[in-house]
């Protein structure tokens, strides 16, 4: 009997643990937040939303594939660089819709995201002639992560 409720817990166990583990967002909503933001900051037309979606659900596909393939085989250079490659050249594509004005906000959206800056989040107003406290260090990098959880 010992033996029979120990294996009931240790099985009722795995599965909350298997339970709790975040869901991975489908390469159709990876593109539809991507397109979304980029409809706010930008402004897009109903064309340029739809040819830019086109290009974010291929990337954001590619980005599935290669996180499930690490899963199963661990990280891989060539893999990652090929990503970047496909990145790279997605911006590109889409800075060929995009008219003058709305590159410069594109090119602002992607700094903020290789920065790591969420954008959704607003930022705390200063007072004029104030600067932004920067915390450097090991500090910085826990204070940061106690913001995020």
């Amino acid at each position: 009997m010992k033996k029979f409720l120990s294996a009931l817990l240790f099985f009722t166990t795995m599965v909350m643990a298997a339970l709790a583990q975040p869901k991975m967002p489908t390469p159709e909503e990876l593109a539809k937040k991507n397109v979304e933001e980029l409809e706010t900051r930008l402004k897009l037309s109903s064309t340029q939303k739809s040819v830019i979606y086109n290009y974010a659900y291929n990337l954001a596909k590619e980005q599935v594939n290669l996180f499930k393939k690490q899963q199963a085989t661990g990280y891989n250079d060539e893999e990652m660089t090929k990503f970047y490659r496909l990145n790279n050249e997605t911006n590109k594509n889409i800075k060929a819709v995009l008219k003058p004005e709305q590159i410069i906000e594109f090119d602002k959206v992607t700094e903020e995201r290789l920065s790591g800056i969420d954008s959704s989040k607003k930022k705390k107003k200063r007072k004029k002639g104030e600067e932004e406290e920067k915390v450097v260090g090991i500090e910085g990098l826990k204070s940061v992560k106690a913001g995020q959880l």
